[in-house]
Parts: C-alpha cells; structure tokens; sequence
C-alpha cells in the first residue's frame, strides 16, 4: 500500500510540474506572439507610408505628352 501511494504522489508531482512548465512556456509564447503582433503591425505603418509616398511621387511624375 505504501509503495502504491509513494507511487502515486511521485505521479501527481510529475503533473504539477508539467503543468508549472506548460504554463511558463505558455505565457513565454504569449509574449512572443504579442511581440510579433506588434512588429507586423509596425512594419504594415510602414508599408503602408512608403505606399503613399509613392503614390505622391508618381503623381508628381508629368505624363509623357508627345
């Protein structure tokens, strides 16, 4: 009986430690993806400034009237 217990507490512990793992690994992936999130939306202000630049500059480009 008591090899059955210490058994089973040995398991218990490998589960509350995996869960303690999951839950870092979770909240570092988190952050991650946040970061992501903010570099993509950053480089889509970007994209999208240089795209307007751009678009200004061809419009001041004269049209070619032979």
């Amino acid at each position: 009986m008591q090899a059955e217990m210490k058994a089973l507490e040995d398991k218990v512990m490998q589960i509350v430690q995996m869960c303690q793992h999951l839950r870092a690994e979770n909240m570092q992936l988190r952050q991650q993806l946040a970061a992501a999130q903010n570099d993509s939306k950053r480089l889509g202000d970007k994209i999208q400034g240089a795209q307007t630049r751009l678009e200004s500059l061809l419009e001041r480009i004269p049209e070619n009237q032979e």
